[in-house]
């Protein structure tokens, strides 16, 4: 069995598909990670990880 690896989307992105590609990985809906990662937002350190987390995760190729 092939180990899960984290990638950000390239079908389900609204920015850079991080949110979505973290969904994907805890098969979970990409919907309630988008809003888990707004609230991170409003205190302050979700807009930074989300930045660094788009640089750092590399894209899945379908």
């Amino acid at each position: 069995m092939e180990p899960k690896k984290l990638y950000r989307s390239n079908r389900d992105k609204m920015i850079c598909g991080v949110c979505a590609g973290i969904a994907e990985y805890l098969n979970m809906d990409p919907t309630v990670i988008r809003l888990l990662w707004v609230l991170f937002s409003v205190f302050g350190v979700g807009l930074f990880v989300y930045i660094i987390a788009a640089i750092i995760m590399p894209v899945k190729e379908y």
